[in-house]
């Protein structure tokens, strides 16, 4: 009888495959169509079209970012850059943003109520005002009302803020060794500050808008997650002398992840995708990259495509990586 049953099994399995396998076939060939549909009519109207200005020099240079970029190196060397940009931005924001929104969702359920009050006018505030608002708002802050270089304001040992953006200390490398040897620190001089690392006003602005901005849903979403337990759960808890922290820590968190890692999901993927809104604030991101070629080569249409595949790449390594996370942490809990 399961031999029977086993065989018809089988067959909807692999047919099941196959038709995965032709619709995915389906997808790419017509996405190829209508790419070179798209290029054939913008040769037919006489407008240049084409991949193949990403071997040209660019003509231009990236400011800032860790991968270096000159006017006389390519185009595809320039949308890198714009790439690690766009990563060295999205990174740390959605590193802050998990941390803080963490800290604001726990703050929203405490037992003062100032703190819980606190926690909700930050929340109530931040998301309900445009991101690009927060993002030019800080912006002038950080230029505008910040003292110069040589008057910085020195937040630790080390660590100084001006209108020249965020110095710290940073790891120093000898020539030809694979570790740092120590840390060169930032020193303040007559006109600059000279030494360490330094984050440019654009940088601060953008990563400290998205982080800032993201933690506020964050808050909403281990609020959510964390009133979703069961009443029981914590009385079981606290009927064993755990402490309100150890009780936080052991028996609500690893439940709340359930229902949080999902939703947690969809919010680092607006992150990195309002990323682009960098553009306002003039820090050379992935889509000031492709602005500035698409203005200086006329290929609108590669341009644009170029920013959409690789949106949508990262989209897909971030959805993989949470999914991932979500399958073998959440759903058992901490370990």
């Amino acid at each position: 009888m399961n031999v029977v049953g086993a065989a018809p099994g089988r067959r909807a399995a692999v047919l099941g495959l196959a038709l995965q396998v032709v619709l995915v076939g389906a997808v790419f060939a017509g996405l190829y169509w209508i790419v070179q549909h798209a290029l054939e009519v913008l040769r037919g109207r006489g407008v240049r079209s084409g991949f193949d200005f990403l071997a040209q020099s660019a003509g231009f240079e990236i400011s800032e970012g860790w991968l270096d970029h000159d006017g006389g190196q390519p185009f595809w060397r320039a949308f890198l850059a714009g790439l690690v940009n766009t990563v060295r931005a999205a990174v740390p924001a959605a590193v802050l943003a998990v941390v803080l929104g963490t800290l604001l969702g726990i703050g929203r359920l405490a037992p003062h109520a100032l703190v819980r009050g606190l926690c909700a006018v930050y929340v109530q505030t931040v998301r309900n005002v445009p991101l690009l608002m927060q993002m030019l708002m800080l912006y002038f802050a950080l230029t505008q009302l910040l003292p110069e270089s040589a008057e910085a304001v020195r937040l630790a040992p080390g660590v100084f803020l001006s209108k020249g953006g965020l110095s710290l200390p940073w790891p120093l490398r000898e020539a030809g060794a694979f570790w740092p040897s120590g840390l060169e620190w930032p020193e303040q001089g007559g006109f600059n500050i000279v030494g360490g690392a330094a984050l440019s006003p654009e940088y601060l602005a953008v990563a400290g808008g998205l982080a800032l901005y993201t933690a506020a849903f964050v808050a909403e979403i281990v609020r959510a997650g964390i009133a979703s337990v069961a009443p029981g759960q914590k009385l079981a808890a606290r009927a064993l002398g755990l402490e309100p922290g150890a009780e936080l820590r052991i028996v609500v968190l690893p439940q709340a992840l359930r229902l949080i890692v999902p939703s947690l999901t969809n919010q680092l993927l607006s992150l990195t995708k309002n990323s682009s809104l960098a553009v306002a604030v003039g820090y050379p991101e992935l889509v000031s990259v492709a602005n500035t070629s698409l203005n200086s080569t006329g290929r609108a249409f590669e341009c644009i495509a170029i920013v959409m595949a690789v949106y949508l790449l990262l989209s897909l390594a971030i959805s993989a990586t949470m999914n991932v996370y979500n399958a073998r942490v959440a759903l058992r809990g901490w370990r």
